[in-house]
């Protein structure tokens, strides 16, 4: 496989080996000692699988307490997926990256503890999978606005459909306390 630190060193854009022929394919989407000898050297806890129409925004989501890494691939369909460095005192702080993840090209991306995640999805319809490094906790759970000018992310695409609670989230410059510290290192 192959591991890309993405503009944000600490993302991580995944190619694992895909072995394919006239029958179909064959990947390994998580191997413990292979992701680890990699540079991913995480413990998962939870799975979670959505699935989202042609046009539909999640994000930008985390948690302060219990902050979750997440190991993010799509099986069916295209999203454009985007990692924020919300972490305060980053020399990163409220960049973005972003990369399209499909079904066909088979991408995963690391997106650590101290970033809101979020995606689109480009296609008629995508199945997005993810693996957390901690358990969802709706208490503390936080948001920032999609469309934040601040970061400025270029979401491909136009009239995307926001939940009530997406739409409701806060600029990050008005987010405080609610934002994990940057801890140093890489």
């Amino acid at each position: 496989m192959k591991v890309t630190p993405m503009e944000i060193p600490e993302v991580l854009l995944i190619e694992p080996d895909v072995f394919g022929d006239r029958r179909g394919f064959f990947l390994e989407s998580w191997h413990r000692k292979k992701y680890a000898a990699a540079g991913l050297d995480v413990d998962f806890v939870q799975d979670n699988h959505s699935r989202s129409g042609r046009g539909v925004l999640r994000g930008l989501h985390y948690q302060l307490q219990q902050p979750q890494g997440k190991l993010v691939r799509v099986v069916t369909g295209k999203v454009f997926d985007v990692a924020v460095d919300i972490r305060r005192g980053s020399p990163t702080f409220g960049r973005w990256v972003g990369v399209e993840l499909s079904g066909d090209n088979h991408r995963q991306l690391y997106v650590p503890p101290g970033f809101a995640h979020g995606f689109c999805v480009l296609s008629d319809s995508a199945d997005f999978l993810y693996k957390c490094t901690d358990f969802y906790a709706p208490e503390y759970e936080h948001g920032i606005l999609w469309n934040d000018p601040d970061i400025g992310i270029d979401w491909p695409g136009a009239d995307f459909q926001v939940s009530d609670k997406d739409a409701a989230n806060r600029l990050l410059r008005d987010m405080g306390e609610r934002l994990p510290v940057y801890e140093g290192g890489a």
